[in-house]
């Protein structure tokens, strides 16, 4: 009897096609991926389902790919979920999930025996006879055929990163070796198949004279963190817990054995060793056979946690896995870890797209920050991935923080959520003393720091301790102003202003990556007499060379000084050793690092970021701000914060100088209930943008005419629901890669309210093509 198959296309047109299984096919089931004919191609798709004969034609699957299942159904039931969330297919989110690597068609078959060649191309497949088939059959079910990419797709997938720090020894006229080199500094290591789409021209022949030179580095794979020194370091695992942490677990593993799935907010202050208890829980996890995955916010702190679980379960297999590892070791783990074996992940928030079968554990730590919310692309909120999938699977779900995120711990509180306390810190470590600075009379820009400042660093490098300093602001200097007319170079397609990055002598846009080579002719007046105003951590980094005495080492970490994963390690593995005394860094620097000799912290600009037109902007700074001050005091001497800001009697002040998140906690939650925002409303922000075209009369009218008509629009979709929404305004980045913004806040008591008027406001959209509309949930970002 023929068997048909639902089978879904994870490339367009991502569609659910219907097969038939030849009636000589090995055994089929749920989750195989397959190669069947679509039109005159050859497609990847995933079986969902049998069905029952179908009233049309259908044609026969070409060859199965899996020999077991490498999505199962808990796995296609997120999918789905995905799909609807995004109101979009199940193939599209499947594409977006998959390794490109497992989803090509572009494959061949190594064949170890029989009277075939030793490579057979899927094509060369189709063609052979019914006999040759059958036999080939035999083969695939005893092993003896393997599918691989075809060797012209494993050379597209040649990775090429960085080997070199700005400046660079390359001639100022050789434009495309600077524009890939430019390119892979902003970007981080990429495929040369992607670098060629970016950067265009004659890239093999650049990449050639780059290696040559020393600059790049071409090859199948990115350094492993085996070759790397030990850096990125993390408190000292003991195996003694402390009274807390004792009732902290014993809650905890209670919930993990609870088999229809529980979530736990776990708030722990810094320093008070919440590592230790994800180890313990990872333990338990892996005693009982199930997997667990322990996620960070950011590449270092995965890092560190990747080294201690390597060194505390070195029998277990244990994965580390984030997105800018290269396409073959993304596609490697994600094919190995559906075999079902009890696995312990390490990595960021894509880890949790990966088909662990069942996990019985999930660990955010840092589950406030901002970066578990992925905005491009597939849009979606770790958490919410997190809680589904324990919720399948009856596993425990751990959220924790130092400062946790404000509708966690509302949660909480309402009783919601389980809250489990860690309230001291483990060992010698002692809470720092927190103080402002006030910097309201200083004016000069080659002087951010105030004397009181400079005074306490210059004693800290001499009595043998260790600083670290803050700027969120990457880059020399934020503006760079014409001193003959007074224009600022702004970006001619965001309209923000360039900042200066004096090591790469270049004016670059944090928006779109638009750059110019420094110095330049104003596009005013023609001159050619700038002044960059303002500081970034580059400038900062200078100021102390200059200020602290002879012979103090500084080092600086952000975006510009780590693109290169060893140079991130090679900073820290410094720093932890002592070869420098002060460590200047952005927000990389504020979470998770352990540096027992540190007994000072400083933030240059504590301000920066506190009045952003965002609801969140005073939660944010205030988990930044006691982030970064629990790197102080975690060894055996007290530790000092510094906090500089322009207006010291602002009362937001008052709770982080208490470093009390309870106080914080009960002004902002009135704060959000007064003027509903979350968590007591579901806030969704509708993005619109159209092309600029123009800054005269007609452009001005045309821009008049298309808001009012897309207000009234939104009024009457949110007539049926009877919800708020607000705009469309001008968004707070006017301007962005050539288009203009404007938001639209929905305001609703349900999430079906929110899609519901979306997709009644994008019905009305007269031309899409020109009119972009886009719906965040629940966004993190509403610049």
């Amino acid at each position: 009897m023929l068997e048909y198959w639902q089978v879904l296309l994870p490339t367009p047109p991502h569609s659910v096609l219907t097969y038939e299984r030849p009636e000589w096919f090995p055994p089929l089931a749920p989750g195989c991926r397959v190669l069947v004919p679509v039109r005159r191609s050859l497609r990847v798709g995933v079986l969902t389902q049998t069905c029952d004969k179908p009233e049309f034609a259908t044609r026969q699957i070409l060859w199965p790919l899996d020999r077991e299942p490498l999505l199962d159904e808990d796995y296609m039931e997120l999918v789905r979920n995905l799909a609807s969330r995004q109101m979009t297919d199940p193939g599209a989110i499947l594409h977006l999930l998959l390794p490109s690597g497992l989803r090509t068609s572009e494959l061949t078959f190594a064949l170890s025996q029989g009277p075939f060649p030793s490579r057979l191309t899927p094509h060369a497949l189709g063609k052979l006879s019914l006999d040759e088939k059958r036999e080939l059959v035999a083969l695939w079910l005893d092993g003896g055929m393997r599918v691989h990419l075809n060797p012209a797709r494993e050379a597209e997938e040649t990775v090429v990163s960085l080997a070199a720090d700005p400046p660079w020894p390359v001639r100022p006229n050789a434009v495309s070796q600077l524009g890939v080199l430019e390119y892979l500094l902003e970007n981080g290591q990429t495929t040369r198949r992607r670098l060629t789409e970016e950067v265009g021209g004659n890239v093999g022949s650049v990449l050639r004279r780059l290696a040559d030179a020393g600059l790049i580095r071409v090859g199948r794979e990115e350094a492993g963190l085996e070759e790397l020194a030990p850096a990125c370091e993390i408190a000292e695992d003991v195996l003694t817990n402390s009274q807390e942490q004792d009732a902290a677990l014993q809650k905890l593993m209670q919930a993990m054995d609870s088999p229809q799935g529980e979530t736990v907010l776990l708030h722990g202050i810094t320093g008070s060793g919440k590592t230790h208890v994800y180890l313990e829980l990872a333990e338990k996890c892996l005693a009982s056979g199930r997997s667990a995955l322990l996620l960070a916010p950011e590449v270092a702190l995965a890092c560190g946690l990747y080294r201690a679980v390597r060194e505390r379960f070195a029998e277990a297999r244990c994965v580390f896995y984030h997105g800018y590892q290269t396409p073959g070791r993304r596609r490697d783990a994600f094919a190995a870890l559906a075999d079902g074996h009890p696995s312990l992940v390490v990595g960021t928030r894509s880890a949790l797209f990966l088909p662990i079968r069942r996990p019985g554990l999930i660990i955010l730590d840092e589950e406030h920050d901002e970066s578990f919310k992925q905005e491009e692309r597939l849009a979606y909120q770790a958490k919410e991935i997190a809680w589904f999938r324990t919720r399948q699977s009856g596993g425990l779900l751990v959220l924790g923080s130092a400062t946790p995120d404000v509708k966690s711990y509302h949660a909480a509180r309402q009783g919601r959520l389980p809250l489990v306390s860690l309230t001291k810190r483990v060992g010698e470590g002692t809470l720092p003393d927190i103080r402002l600075v006030d910097i309201s009379g200083q004016k000069d820009p080659e002087k951010p720091l105030a004397a009181e400042t400079l005074d306490a660093l210059t004693r800290t490098v001499e009595q043998g301790g260790q600083a670290i300093l803050m700027l969120n602001r990457r880059g020399y200097a934020p503006l760079m102003y014409c001193l003959d007319c007074g224009d600022v170079v702004r970006c001619p397609h965001c309209h923000v202003a360039m900042t200066f990055h004096k090591s790469r002598e270049r004016l670059i846009c944090h928006y779109c990556g638009t750059s110019y080579s420094y110095p330049l002719l104003c596009g005013k007046c023609g001159g050619g007499n700038h002044l960059p105003m303002g500081e970034g951590t580059e400038r900062l980094e200078e100021t102390l060379r200059k200020a602290l005495p002879e012979g103090t080492g500084v080092l600086r970490m952000d975006r510009d000084t780590t693109r290169r994963q060893e140079r991130l390690e090679e900073i820290l593995d410094d720093f932890a050793k002592g070869r420098a005394q002060v460590l200047v860094g952005t927000q990389m620097l504020s979470k998770g690092h352990h540096f027992p000799n540190v007994t000072l912290v400083v933030v240059a600009d504590g301000d920066l970021g506190l009045n952003l037109p965002d609801y969140r902007s005073a939660e944010r700074t205030y988990q930044l701000l006691l982030q970064v001050a629990g790197r102080a005091g975690r060894g055996a001497l007290p530790g000092t914060v510094l906090v500089q800001t322009r207006n010291p009697g602002h009362p937001f002040w008052d709770h982080v100088l208490r470093a009390d998140y309870e106080t914080f906690f009960e002004r902002e939650i009135a704060q959000r209930e007064k003027f509903r925002y979350p968590p007591f409303v579901r806030l969704g922000l509708i993005r619109m943008s159209v092309p600029v075209e123009g800054e005269g009369p007609e452009s001005v009218s045309d821009d008049v005419r298309l808001l009012s008509d897309a207000a009234a629009a939104l009024q009457r979709a949110a007539r049926a629901p009877g919800v708020t929404v607000l705009g469309p305004a001008p968004a707070p980045l006017a301007v962005l890669r050539g288009r203009k913004r404007y938001n639209c806040l929905i305001k609703a008591e349900d999430w079906r309210d929110v899609r519901d008027v979306f997709g009644r406001f994008s019905a009305w959209n007269p031309d899409p093509n020109r009119i972009r509309l886009r719906l965040d949930l629940d966004p993190v970002n509403m610049l």
